[in-house]
């Protein structure tokens, strides 16, 4: 573990709870010091759900170190289970607690409760939340689900989905819809919106449909083994993997490979014309593997973009995340240090970013444009309106969300470079208002005498004084540079500059601008 501003994924309790908060009728005993109860928040505030998670905390302070906190511990379950009458119980430690080494487990089981119990040991400081949400599925599956007679339809279990989940709840709904299109039913979603008896039956399904890998893996290759449901490997997100998760799971079920595509637009829209000045932008991708291979095959072969570059937080799958990238002729960034992403993103200078939230915020701080494609995620990212990812209907989402920010950018490249225009600078006011514009080069109202009597020929022509060995722009250099999209202004300043390191100049004008630009156009 280390100290950091951000953080990708958060200890593996919080992953837990993100099981437990998608369930109902499971209950969540987590033995914790006062302080470890922030984890509320994230669901209450960030997913804004209507209830509190339901979880329950030992909340054990200093002075009850000296003490027995397992006493503390069990009296926690005892109340929970009195309180809420949950099917199950799940148990487990925080980061903090597990230091002190507390058999959860032992404790809870010598109490004898009437419902089962699932014991959770997490290794918070060696694995991360989606760990702690792949891992507390898994178990519940192994307390909970055994072989049973398959449903007389075709059915599935949807495996994956959880709290806090990236357009979780849309996605469910896309699948379903798509499944029961080729005559699939769906036997149990889990572990969001499934109930300890539910889980009970998943059994029953004929196959196991995995939307996530990072949450619901192990559950499903344990499935594949102990009640003989094999598993689909295709991600839906996109036009082209859509039709392949359709073939597979037509192949698993043994039906025709058939789909509703009457309201899928994507493919036009990218082929319009008014599409054309997207093609060859150059996009940079972070974040969970699932997302960031899925969105690569979009940006290249749905939307015609360049990948530039590709990586993921989750170290568990470096494997396939490098084995993508290798596709693309790229070196995968894996790595869980927010810095190192915004490092190979200035490297890159690419024009769209697709990340987290935390992609997000240094793509503002480098005046790039953005679109989320993967949690972590903030309140904007779970929107009351349907939005998913996944299927055809996430298809026409993904577009809109990725090209909308372009879009705007090319508008407000479009009003910088007309900022001093005489008639379209910010002082002329709009023009359906009948206001007079006023020419540019007069002075503000809100100027001062001294600042409006300073005749323009006066202005030195350097932007910054020049220290030794300093390179400086003139203001026309500096003028024509602002006329350059400002999503690639950054990386025409650098070269420029190393231009004139190479040549020896201290001072950018115009002629060393275009100069720049055509040696690294050659």
């Amino acid at each position: 573990m280390k100290l950091t501003l951000w953080t990708y994924e958060g200890p593996p309790h919080v992953g837990a709870m993100r099981v437990a908060t998608g369930m109902t009728g499971l209950h969540y005993v987590l033995h914790a010091p006062q302080g470890d109860t922030y984890a509320d928040l994230l669901f209450t505030m960030i997913e804004r759900r209507g209830k509190r998670p339901p979880v329950s905390y030992t909340t054990f302070q200093a002075r009850d170190l000296g003490s027995d906190t397992a006493e503390v511990f069990q009296s926690a379950c005892r109340d929970a289970y009195e309180r809420f009458q949950p099917q199950a119980i799940m148990v487990g430690s925080s980061c903090t607690a597990e230091l002190i080494q507390d058999d959860t487990g032992g404790l809870a089981d010598a109490l004898n409760l009437p419902v089962p119990v699932v014991h959770l040991e997490l290794p918070s400081y060696q694995r991360k939340e989606n760990f702690g949400a792949d891992e507390s599925f898994l178990q519940i599956c192994r307390k909970l689900a055994k072989p049973m007679e398959r449903t007389a339809q075709v059915s599935c279990n949807i495996l994956g989905p959880t709290a806090l989940g990236f357009r979780h709840r849309d996605d469910v709904t896309e699948i379903t819809q798509l499944l029961q299109g080729m005559g699939i039913a769906v036997n149990v979603v889990a572990p969001m919106g499934s109930s300890p008896a539910d889980i009970a039956r998943l059994g029953a399904a004929h196959f196991n449909v995995l939307l996530y890998a990072e949450t619901a893996e192990s559950a499903a290759r344990w499935a594949e083994k102990a009640l003989k449901q094999p598993y689909t490997r295709v991600v839906p997100i996109g036009v082209g993997a859509t039709r392949d998760f359709i073939a597979e799971v037509a192949k698993l079920a043994g039906v025709e490979p058939k789909a509703d595509e009457s309201r899928l637009r994507q493919p036009w829209w990218s082929a319009s014309v008014d599409s054309t000045y997207l093609t060859g932008k150059r996009v940079f991708l972070f974040g969970d593997a699932t997302h960031v291979i899925a969105a690569a095959r979009i940006a290249r072969d749905e939307v015609g973009f360049e990948v530039v570059g590709m990586g993921c937080y989750n170290r568990e799958y470096a494997r396939p995340m490098r084995a993508a990238a290798k596709d693309y002729g790229l070196e995968a960034l894996v790595t869980d240090d927010y810095l190192e992403v915004e490092e190979a993103i200035q490297n890159l200078a690419p024009e769209l970013i697709l990340g987290t939230q935390m992609e997000r915020h240094i793509a503002k701080r480098l005046g790039i444009p953005c679109a989320v494609i993967s949690a972590p995620v903030h309140v904007q990212d779970f929107p009351a309106r349907y939005s998913p990812q996944m299927g055809f209907e996430g298809a026409n989402v993904i577009f809109d969300t990725w090209i909308h920010p372009l879009v705007m950018g090319l508008e407000e490249h479009l009003l910088t470079m007309f900022r001093e225009d005489f008639e379209f600078h910010d002082e002329a006011g709009a023009s359906h208002h009948g206001g007079k514009a006023v020419p540019a080069s007069a002075p503000r109202a809100e100027a001062t005498a001294d600042e409006g009597s300073i005749p323009e020929e006066a202005v030195p022509p350097v932007v910054a004084e020049a220290t030794t060995g300093e390179i400086v722009w003139l203001s026309d250099a500096e003028k024509e540079l602002k006329k350059i999209p400002f999503f690639v202004r950054g990386k025409a300043r650098r070269n420029t500059e190393k231009f004139a390191a190479e040549k020896g100049l201290t001072r950018i004008s115009i002629e060393t601008l275009y100069e720049a630009k055509a040696h690294y156009a050659r």
